[in-house]
């Protein structure tokens, strides 16, 4: 997605939180400090994939309350925590969420959101506050290299045509949401045995990564996403001026094993072990439709919705989405 289309995907909902915010309080500034233990079981029976393992650790959090919106009973924080993964750049190395949580006493289910690849938060914020609104907590992760994990000047970003560079970051923003579930399963108000994970457009691929790495994760929900990726491109009508520079390198052989471990069809076998839902549109332009079909039918063909849409269009249809997302999540 581009940023036009995080901006009108979020116009709706953000309507709803200016209007909102007339009636907003600021908090104490009291900062909440604590420690979380990660628990760890992957090598043991939850079948983590090798490469989003995570030993088992402790870590401090800052919790800082943000904002009361009253009228709309949502209180936002600002949560940060240590990266379990070290970079030579040392603001990527600090975690930076969102947390919007209903104002009564709970407990709620949780969600993880992801946002899209544009990074502006737009969608993320405008789909916790519904969430929030609606009964469930959501916590807004910043992505590596995305917001305050980006120092200025700084032309390193998650994707790019590094390949070993990208699945790295990758990589670490899962292991990071790993840490986050952590966190969000020992809140008191949180029911720790219904967490989900909600991502749009890139932010679906990491969630479905995180989701197939993250035994508490029992929900996701994938918007604008899929798996079997070299193959959906490759026979995209768009690369076939790509093609013969692809069978250079061995054709789509090659590049499945480069890019297989961002794959989210790589963990067909986990996913399919969780409560699936899958979000697309008939005439995705940026992910190819039929990329959706594989993973749905790789994950043992779970709840899967359709809108006649391209990628960007998609918001169009975005309180239906959110409706069925609220729905899979709370069912």
């Amino acid at each position: 997605m581009t940023r036009r289309t995080a901006l009108l995907l979020g116009v709706p909902l953000f309507a709803r939180l200016s209007l909102s915010s007339a009636h907003a309080s600021a908090p104490a500034a009291t900062i909440e400090k604590g420690r979380v233990h990660f628990d760890c079981t992957d090598d043991v029976k939850c079948n983590v994939p090798e490469c989003y393992r995570l030993d088992a650790r402790d870590f401090e959090y800052e919790l800082q309350p943000k904002v009361n919106l009253r009228q709309s009973g949502v209180e936002i924080s600002t949560l940060t925590f240590p990266s379990p993964v070290k970079t030579a750049i040392p603001e990527n190395n600090t975690v930076h969420a969102e947390y919007f949580r209903p104002s009564d006493a709970g407990p709620f289910p949780a969600v993880l959101v992801l946002d899209i690849l544009d990074g502006q938060q737009v969608v993320g914020r405008g789909q916790a506050i519904w969430l929030a609104q609606n009964g469930v907590a959501a916590l807004v992760v910043h992505m590596a290299h995305y917001g305050p994990r980006r120092p200025p000047g700084s032309k390193v970003k998650l994707l790019s045509s590094n390949v070993p560079q990208t699945l790295e970051a990758i990589r670490q923003s899962v292991l990071d949401c790993r840490c986050a579930t952590a966190w969000l399963a020992s809140r008191p108000e949180i029911l720790a045995n219904r967490l989900g994970i909600l991502g749009t457009s890139l932010g679906s691929f990491v969630s479905a990564l995180t989701a197939a790495s993250e035994p508490r994760l029992g929900r996701a929900c994938l918007l604008l996403t899929g798996g079997g990726l070299v193959d959906a491109y490759y026979d995209h009508p768009k690369a076939e001026l790509y093609r013969p520079i692809i069978d250079l390198f061995d054709g789509k052989a090659y590049f499945r094993k480069q890019i297989a471990p961002a794959d989210p069809i790589t963990y067909s076998p986990q996913l399919s072990q969780k409560k699936l839902l899958i979000v697309a549109a008939s005439r995705d332009d940026v992910v190819p439709p039929a990329a959706a079909k594989a993973l749905w039918q790789a994950t043992g063909r779970q709840k899967i919705v359709w809108y006649d849409a391209t990628h960007v269009s998609a918001a169009l249809h975005l309180l239906p989405m959110m409706r069925v997302v609220l729905e899979h999540i709370k069912g």
